[in-house]
């Protein structure tokens, strides 16, 4: 009888002992505490430290309270140009009624899912208003508000709260980003050549210029060196017509002599008479045929 009292008790202590564990639970500073009663909502434990619940008939779900990511895939989005784009956003977020998220979202990965999707949907909506162009102007910064407008709405939905919106990189796609390189390529040989024939035109006119120049300063040298070659010559004929009315003896002597000096260059051979008057010089100074 008393080793069936004390299995009894045995049974009885260990029983106590497993309800006495199960009735407590700890709270961790970085999460929330949802106690549920056969799957109802029971209440909310959020301050950190040891808990207390009915033992085998409550459950606890533990959510974070820091600020958590969301990061769905990237997606591709056709802009208003129909220029397509990757886009790929994220959004951070904390929870802050795990009864409203648990209502909505169930679990963390459906929660990733749906919210996700509608990350997703704001995001092709906005961006597809915009260009191309634009998606490295000031107007990105408007589309982003709006797209961050749009969820920190929806979030009060899910218990959550929508701490921040970002897009983390845009890419064109393989075949977009040949196009546009392809493009800007085209565009680039057209103002190089554009260019070339500006400079090729620019060149012509100087080249035009300077001949035109070059004739006019040419024609004036020439213009000037036949006045100063005229007035040389006048001069040169006033003054031997003065040295010939002073002493034309002398005169004929001088013109002889320049006669000479041009005729009897180098390698000159020449057959006259001795006779010949171009050599009366030679005869005697005053150039008179005297008799033999």
């Amino acid at each position: 009888m008393n080793k069936i009292l004390l299995v009894i008790l045995g049974v009885v202590v260990v029983a106590g002992g497993i309800a006495a564990f199960d009735s407590m639970y700890t709270v961790h500073e970085t999460k929330h505490a949802l106690v549920l009663q056969f799957g109802k909502f029971v209440r909310t434990a959020s301050d950190p430290g040891l808990q207390f619940k009915k033992p085998f008939l409550e459950n606890v779900e533990y959510f974070d309270k820091r600020v958590l990511e969301l990061d769905p895939p990237a997606q591709e989005v056709i802009l208003s140009d129909q220029k397509r784009i990757i886009v790929d956003s994220f959004v951070r977020y904390k929870i802050v009624n795990p009864l409203e998220f648990k209502k909505k979202a169930v679990t963390q990965i459906n929660f990733l899912q749906v919210f996700g999707g509608r990350l997703n949907a704001a995001v092709r909506a906005e961006i597809g208003k915009i260009l191309l162009g634009e998606m490295l102007s000031e107007k990105r910064n408007d589309v982003m508000a709006r797209i961050t407008a749009q969820m920190k709405s929806q979030a009060p939905d899910f218990g959550i709260e929508v701490v921040d919106v970002r897009i983390g990189r845009t890419d064109l796609p393989k075949e977009t980003a040949q196009s546009v390189y392809n493009r800007m390529r085209s565009e680039r040989v057209a103002e190089a050549q554009k260019l070339r024939s500006e400079g090729a035109k620019i060149k012509a006119e100087i080249q035009a210029d300077a001949d035109r120049q070059r004739t006019v300063i040419l024609a004036e040298a020439r213009r000037t060196s036949q006045i100063l070659r005229g007035e040389g010559e006048g001069a040169k004929t006033n003054i031997l017509n003065k040295a010939f009315g002073t002493d034309p003896e002398f005169f004929g002597f001088y013109r002889s002599m320049e006669a000479y000096g041009n005729a009897l260059g180098d390698g000159t051979t020449m057959v006259l008479s001795p006779d010949s008057e171009f050599f009366r010089y030679f005869r005697n100074l005053d150039g008179k045929n005297r008799p033999r």
